[in-house]
């Protein structure tokens, strides 16, 4: 336990109510859906929200560290602005109910019956980085930079933490996403490579639609598994044994009409 004369009062107070807090009773309220940010509570600490099943696409740049923002600055902000700004507004059109930045990448959540459509958010970024981010970096700046992709699916705990207001500002709070599917869903992602995404044993049971499992068929009319089993029991990272990779990205042909079908695959 922390002394009096080890720390400042100030700091000292802040540190036995944060006991306090620990020691007592956190009030669970359960929703059935991803609130809007208004509605997660901030103003009592001990009042979380409880969502079942949570659906997490997470991506990040792979090779961001080769970007300098001190000798190439223009062309690193660019490379941001690409991948993450690009992120941010394909998860928007795919209806995320929550959207986050994290590092050189975001994350989105979706309900836990929009596991159909967090996919088809997850493929058609994997597709505009692959057609369209990798090779544009490449040919501005030479460096080598790629795309991670993980999904995954668990119950979550959320509020705010942070100040209600601060000086007139709202900005030093943010939510909090206790539980599995953010850390798995990047774990996740740091695992794949440029040609796959990678979701869990238990993303993976949730897709039912054929277009999600089967391809369409080109070039040669034969429809094959989308996708391949990765064991991962001997990584300690993951709480499950299983991953799937999916390596396909939307076809040139088929794509559009591939997507759409598979959103159709939640209702």
């Amino acid at each position: 336990m922390v002394s009096d004369d080890q720390v400042l009062q100030c700091v000292k107070e802040i540190i036995e109510n944060a006991r306090a807090l620990y020691k007592g009773n956190a009030s669970i309220t359960v929703r059935n859906s991803i609130p809007d940010t208004n509605q997660i509570p901030i103003e009592n600490p001990q009042n979380w929200l409880k969502i079942p099943d949570v659906n997490c696409v997470f991506v990040d740049m792979r090779g961001s560290t080769q970007l300098s923002a001190s000798s190439h600055d223009n062309s690193t902000a660019r490379a941001y602005q690409l991948f993450t700004g690009t992120a941010v507004k394909l998860f928007s059109e795919f209806e995320s109910p929550y959207i986050d930045v994290r590092g050189d990448g975001a994350l989105a959540l979706f309900d836990s019956n929009q596991a159909h459509r967090a996919l088809a958010a997850a493929v058609t970024f994997r597709t505009f980085a692959k057609e369209e981010f990798i090779p544009l970096v490449k040919g501005k700046t030479g460096i080598d930079i790629g795309c991670h992709v993980g999904i995954d699916s668990r119950t979550v705990l959320v509020r705010k933490i942070g100040f209600k207001r601060y000086r007139g500002r709202s900005d030093r709070q943010n939510e909090v996403w206790a539980g599995k599917p953010v850390n798995m869903a990047a774990k996740l992602a740091s695992e794949s490579s440029d040609d796959e995404l990678l979701a869990s044993d238990r993303f993976y049971r949730k897709l039912s639609s054929r277009y999600a499992l089967k391809s369409c068929g080109c070039p040669n009319d034969e429809f094959v598994d989308l996708w391949k089993e990765k064991d991962v029991a001997d990584d300690d990272r993951f709480d499950f044994g299983t991953a799937y990779a999916l390596g396909s990205i939307w076809c040139k042909t088929h794509g559009r009409e591939f997507c759409k079908k598979l959103l159709a695959g939640d209702d």
